[in-house]
């Protein structure tokens, strides 16, 4: 390799292309084992072609070699047959520095070409805003996404941020970025990264860059983490004390002393105090309540500090290999993020989890009060469930009886909406159960149990909680319908008792116990779908009570100058906490009352037959209409397959709700779904050695017998 084969760079050899004699020749002597080998002819080319002036020839250019490395055929042992093996790029890149290592004019031709690039292009972009969020707000972040999808993007070529996704267009791009040989990326640094005046030398426009998206990146930071929905959240930090002030004047140290390694080193404890802070953000959510925007913030802030310390890493690393091993570290993150951000859905994604989780976590709360233990509290259940199942009775009868009023279909739907409301919030208020509502707030219990502790601990709960759930539910099951039909019974005896007529027609019966009839009806597809509405109201009360939390209402009322006057001191603060006590409560109960409203209406204006199927009401629906059919009507196969048709309606009500909860609550609290298996098969094994715990309570402690006292006396 003395000699090369090639002229020196000129302005003609991009208009006349090489003579296969001079490709066959530079073949021959970088792979002389494989002299026509596709790899070594394209690298040949492509030194060659490497543009002299204008930004967006070199930019194509830069495009061409990155795909010259992308491809699939490797250029191993074209020189050593002992050659080690090694990652296709690898290859393709020891080649690319053996031949500029070989070739002065067209390594000088390269180096020409990264200076332009570089002095040309500006990359505080890159460093401080490609992979981080653009607005103040998931309202604006998310429009800004959806308006790059849909509208054409104005080329920057001026920046090398355009540069990176131009090169790099796909997400898997990321990960071959990656596993490049840092060493290999220092050596082609090394032979083009210093080229002779008055050239610019790249390193340090790129460095400056980097320092500049330091100082923007900490403004930025500084800026959000001192906002004030941040500082009530941080209680325990004053605002004089807050990392996000002393964040800045770090970074400015940091530019003032060239990245020394002492300034690098108090950045870093700066970032680590900041990152604190954020987590005693996060753990005051509960308490304090969450939104959408503040948790977009947060996510902001933890990506911009973990920028801040990327660049750091790279600034602070020695030249060379390590400085590469780091600055390939964030760029292959900087790329990660670029295409993960262009996403509308994983912006969706990522925020809601958290808020999920909160709304979810707040549903656990109130699924605790639905999981009984001792026998007692079974029992209780049992009886409250029954309550639960009489009020239900009479909004069955209620429902039946606005059916006969000549409504429009809004106010129909207002009407049944209200009906099934009030029933829900009397049967709140009174203290009693609705089976249907447990499912999709235990689910979230049961997920916190998954989620919390140690692998052996969430196994030991789990095993624990599971049957408590199972026995709770057949016990609100028992109540509701053991109360719904003697009560749905004694209303239609009653009926035709004050009235002289049966509480519905022969017609209207009829047409009851066929519309649940398990196989000739549409009556499962309608209890999957209202198992869907018992979860969406589960998440609506939950919102509901993270609304009233975040905007502080409890506190509010309590301190209002009119309630005070009207309801006194004590008054206001009892109003206070009711409010947030039967939030969660009233939010699930008026959302699933016009949920199962809407259904039928909606199926009318669309012109599908929508209906829902409600085990408690079903039953109730066919205990009136077995009470209008008399004796004989409910011996009918029709009617005993409407019976059956009943129980197949609880069913799924119940597995599509408490499914629906649980996956929810398991993606909100990031529990592996690796982890199902053993926890199936853990309860599995409960199951077979101990049954009855899945059905029934606890059996009471056995009463020792008192001793019988001794007569010792002589």
């Amino acid at each position: 390799m003395n000699a090369p084969p090639s002229s020196p760079p000129s302005s003609s050899r991009n208009h006349h292309g090489p003579s296969e004699r001079e490709v066959d020749a530079f073949c021959v002597q970088y792979a002389p084992r494989a002299p026509g080998h596709p790899a070594v002819r394209d690298v040949y080319r492509l030194l060659r072609d490497v543009p002299e002036e204008g930004l967006e020839p070199r930019l194509a250019w830069v495009e061409r070699w990155v795909a010259w490395l992308r491809e699939d055929i490797p250029a191993h042992a074209l020189v050593d047959a002992s050659e080690p093996e090694g990652p296709i790029a690898d290859t393709r890149l020891a080649l690319m520095v053996r031949v500029l290592e070989g070739e002065p004019a067209m390594r000088a031709a390269v180096t020409h070409l990264v200076a332009a690039v570089c002095e040309g292009s500006r990359g505080l972009k890159l460093f401080a805003q490609v992979g981080l969020p653009a607005g103040q707000g998931f309202l604006a972040e998310a429009g800004d996404r959806l308006a790059r999808k849909v509208l054409p993007a104005a080329p920057e070529p001026g920046k090398l941020s355009e540069l990176l996704l131009r090169v790099f267009p796909v997400p898997e791009d990321a990960v071959w970025l990656a596993l490049l040989s840092p060493a290999l990326v220092a050596k082609l640094a090394f032979l083009v990264g210093e080229p002779k005046p008055p050239d610019p030398m790249p390193g340090t426009r790129v460095r400056a860059d980097m320092m500049d998206a330091l100082m923007l990146l900490a403004v930025q930071t500084s800026a959000l983490g001192t906002l004030e929905d941040m500082r009530d959240r941080s209680p325990e930090t004053s605002f004089r004390a807050s990392p996000f002030l002393r964040l800045r004047r770090v970074c400015d140290a940091v530019l003032a002393r060239d990245a020394a390694p002492d300034t690098l080193r108090e950045l870093t404890t700066t970032v680590d105090d900041c990152r604190q802070v954020v987590g005693s953000v996060s753990r005051h959510l509960e308490a304090a309540g969450v939104s959408v925007d503040l948790v977009y913030r947060l996510e902001r802030i933890r990506r911009s500090l973990e920028r801040m310390e990327a660049i750091a890493r790279v600034l602070g690393a020695p030249r060379g290999e390590p400085r590469w091993r780091e600055a390939l570290g964030l760029l292959s993150d900087l790329l990660r993020r670029a295409h993960e951000d262009r996403s509308v859905g994983d912006l969706v994604r990522r925020n809601a989890r958290m808020l999920a989780r909160k709304i979810i976590e707040r549903a656990g709360h109130s699924g605790e009060h639905y999981i009984t233990t001792t026998r007692a509290e079974f029992h209780e259940m049992v009886h409250s469930a029954a309550g639960g199942g009489l009020v239900t009775a009479v909004a069955v009868a209620g429902k039946f009886l606005l059916a006969t009023l000549a409504l429009a279909p809004f106010f129909a739907w207002l009407a049944v909406g209200l009906n099934y409301a009030v029933a829900f919030i009397l049967i709140q208020a009174l203290g009693f159960t609705l089976a249907t509502k447990q499912p999709s707030v235990t689910a979230a219990t049961l997920a916190g149990a998954v989620s919390d502790g140690a692998r052996g601990e969430r196994l030991s709960s789990l095993i624990d909680i599971i049957p408590r759930i199972t026995r709770s539910q057949l016990a609100a099951f028992a109540g509701n319908l053991g109360c719904v039909l003697p009560a749905a019974v004694a209303l239609a005896l009653a009926w035709q008792a004050a009235v002289g007529a049966p509480f519905l027609s022969p017609a209207k019966a009829q047409a009851t116990v066929a519309s649940l009839h398990p196989w000739k009806s549409g009556s499962l597809l309608f209890a999957a779908l209202t198992g869907v509405l018992l979860w969406l109201s589960s998440v609506a009360g939950g919102w509901l009570e993270n609304f009233v939390v975040y905007r502080r209402l409890p506190e509010a009322l309590a301190h209002h100058r009119v309630l005070r006057r009207v309801l006194g001191v004590s008054g206001a603060r009892r109003l206070a906490d009711g409010l947030l006590h039967a939030a969660s409560g009233l939010g699930t109960n008026v959302t699933l009352g016009f949920l199962l409203a809407l259904m039928t209406v909606l199926g009318r204006f669309i012109g599908l037959p929508l209906d829902i199927r409600h085990v408690t009401f079903a039953l109730g629906q066919l205990a009136l209409a077995g009470g209008a059919l008399g004796p004989q009507g409910v011996l009918q196969p029709d009617f005993l397959a409407a019976l059956g048709g009943v129980a197949a309606i609880g069913t799924l009500n119940f597995a599509v709700s408490f499914s629906l909860a649980l996956g929810v609550a398991v993606r909100a609290r990031d529990i592996p779904f690796a982890e199902a298996l053993p926890f199936l098969r853990a309860v599995a094994l409960r199951f077979r050695a101990d049954p009855r715990s899945f059905f029934l309570p606890p059996k009471p402690p056995a009463e020792v017998p008192a001793p019988v006292p001794v007569d010792v006396r002589p």
